[in-house]
């Protein structure tokens, strides 16, 4: 089981962003949340299964938001029992 939070740095607020890894997230196992970030980043809290949580970070990495992303910042993060499902926190 893996549970992280990443941040993005670069372009990454007012172009879909969230919204693009929302869709993304639809194709895996994965629970989680992603959010802007006052100073501009984007803040990505992903848990599952280790596999799946890799396979999602790639399918980001692998999208076309590649090219607005300057710095992505993956640090362990604790559970957040009772969450479901992936959204987006405005």
């Amino acid at each position: 089981m893996a549970t992280l939070s990443i941040c993005y740095e670069g372009k990454v607020q007012g172009i879909g962003f969230r919204a693009t890894v929302l869709s993304l997230a639809k194709g895996f196992e994965i629970r989680g949340w992603i959010k802007n970030l006052p100073d501009g980043g984007v803040e990505l809290f992903a848990m599952g299964e280790t596999q799946e949580v890799e396979e999602f970070l790639n399918s980001i990495r692998d999208s076309h938001l590649a090219g607005h992303i300057d710095r992505e910042t993956i640090l362990p993060a604790a559970p957040e029992p009772g969450i479901r499902g992936f959204r987006i926190i405005p």
